[in-house]
C-alpha cells in the first residue's frame, strides 16, 4: 500500500487527477517518509512556477466587530469578552504609507462582518487606498456580502478577495455554524467572486470537531474543480470564550500535508503559510515554505491592534511594522533557501 500511495503522489505532480477514494488513502495511511516524499515534489512544483520568491502581504486587521456567531470564533458576536475596536481611514491609510515605504505591494484589509463598515465606506477605503497606491494590489476579506457589494468593491479597484469556504460538506458546515448563517450563500458568494473577476481565495480549518478523512478528501475535490486564485488553510485553534473552547486542537502535520497537496494539486495557487501555522508551532510558517506554500502575511496593524483581533488563543502577531521586522522575516527564510519579494505577488494564473 505505502507503495501505491508514493505513486498517487507521482500521479498528482503529473497533473493528474485523483479520485476521492485515493484522497482518503493518502491522508488516513501517511507518515514520515511519506511526508517528505510529497513535501519534496511540493517545494520542487513552487519553485517551478515561483522559484524561491515568498510574496509578503500586508495584513491589516482594521476591525474585530462581527455580526456573526460562529462557534470556534474569537471575535464572535456573542463573545461579550472581546475588547471591540475599529480603526478608522486614516489608522488604515498610515498603515499602507508605511507598508509602501517598506515595500510591501499588497495590501489585506481583514475584518469581522462590522455593520459600520458599510459597503460604501469599504469601497472608498480601496478607491482612498488605490489613489495613493496605484501600483499595489488590495485584497478583502471582510466575509460574506451579496453581490452588489462585491461588485462596488471590485469597482472601487480591489483586486483579490479572501472568503474562507470552511467546508464543503454541509452538515459539517451546520456544525461550525448558528442557523442564521447558511452553506448555501457562502457557495453562491465564492461563485459570485469569481465571476466577477476577482483573484478568489478560499480555504478551510484542519482539524475541527467532528472534521474526518473524508471531509479533507471532498476539499480536495472541490478545489480542483473551482480552481481558486488562492487557498489559506490552517490548524483549528480553539478559543477559550467560545463554544468550542476545550475542543482538542487540530494538527500541524496534517496541516502541512495538506499544504503539499494542495500544491501539487494546483500548481500555480497561491499559497500562504497562515499565522495559525506559526501559532501551533514555532517553526510552522518556515516549515509551511518547505511543504509548498508561497505567502506569508506581517500584521501592519499590530501596534494598533495589541492582540484584540484574536481568533483563536495564544494567536502570535509576526508584525512589519518597521525595517528591523522585516528584516527578521527575511532572514528566517533565507535560512530555508528562500527570498522574500517586494512585488504585488499576483497568482500565475490569471491577472488583472
Amino acid at each position: 500500500m505505502t507503495e501505491n500511495l508514493f505513486d498517487k503522489i507521482d500521479r498528482l505532480e503529473a497533473g493528474e487527477s485523483l479520485d476521492r477514494e485515493s484522497y482518503i488513502a493518502l491522508i488516513e495511511k501517511r507518515n514520515e517518509e511519506l511526508a517528505g516524499y510529497l513535501f519534496g515534489k511540493a517545494a520542487g512544483m513552487r519553485e517551478k512556477y515561483y522559484g524561491n520568491r515568498i510574496y509578503i502581504r500586508g495584513l491589516i486587521e482594521f476591525t474585530n466587530y462581527c455580526r456573526n456567531d460562529c462557534y470556534y470564533c474569537g471575535i464572535r458576536k456573542g463573545n461579550r469578552k472581546a475588547e471591540r475596536y475599529r480603526l478608522g481611514r486614516e489608522e488604515i491609510l498610515e498603515c499602507c504609507r508605511k507598508g509602501y515605504v517598506l515595500g510591501f505591494r499588497t495590501f489585506v484589509l481583514q475584518g469581522g462582518e462590522d455593520p459600520w463598515y458599510t459597503d460604501d465606506r469599504i469601497a472608498e477605503l480601496v478607491r482612498d487606498i488605490k489613489k495613493e497606491h496605484s501600483d499595489c494590489a488590495v485584497t478583502l476579506s471582510v466575509g460574506e456580502k451579496e453581490r452588489e457589494a462585491y461588485q462596488k468593491f471590485f469597482d472601487a479597484g480591489a483586486d483579490r478577495y479572501l472568503l474562507r469556504h470552511e467546508t464543503v460538506c454541509e452538515e459539517h458546515y451546520r456544525t461550525l455554524h448558528p442557523p442564521s448563517m447558511s452553506y448555501a450563500h457562502r457557495q453562491e458568494c465564492l461563485r459570485n467572486l469569481k465571476d466577477i473577476g476577482f483573484q478568489t481565495g478560499c480555504g478551510f480549518m484542519v482539524g475541527t470537531p467532528g472534521q474526518t478523512a473524508e471531509n479533507l478528501a471532498d476539499e480536495l475535490l472541490f478545489l480542483k474543480e473551482f480552481q481558486p486564485a488562492m487557498v489559506g488553510i490552517g490548524p483549528f485553534i480553539p478559543h477559550r470564550d467560545t463554544p468550542f473552547g476545550t475542543k482538542a486542537p487540530g494538527s500541524a502535520e496534517l496541516t502541512l500535508y495538506l499544504l503539499g497537496l494542495i500544491r501539487l494539486l494546483l500548481p500555480k495557487v497561491l499559497l500562504p503559510a497562515t499565522t495559525a501555522l506559526g501559532t501551533i508551532s514555532d517553526d510552522g510558517r518556515e516549515r509551511g515554505i518547505l511543504a509548498g506554500a508561497n505567502v506569508v502575511m506581517p500584521n501592519l496593524s499590530a501596534s494598533l491592534v495589541q492582540g484584540k483581533y484574536e481568533l483563536y488563543d495564544h494567536k502570535i502577531y509576526t508584525g512589519a511594522e518597521n525595517a528591523a521586522e522585516l528584516e527578521l522575516l527575511r532572514s528566517r527564510m533565507k535560512k530555508i533557501g528562500c527570498e522574500v519579494t517586494v512585488d504585488r505577488g499576483d497568482t500565475k494564473m490569471y491577472t488583472r
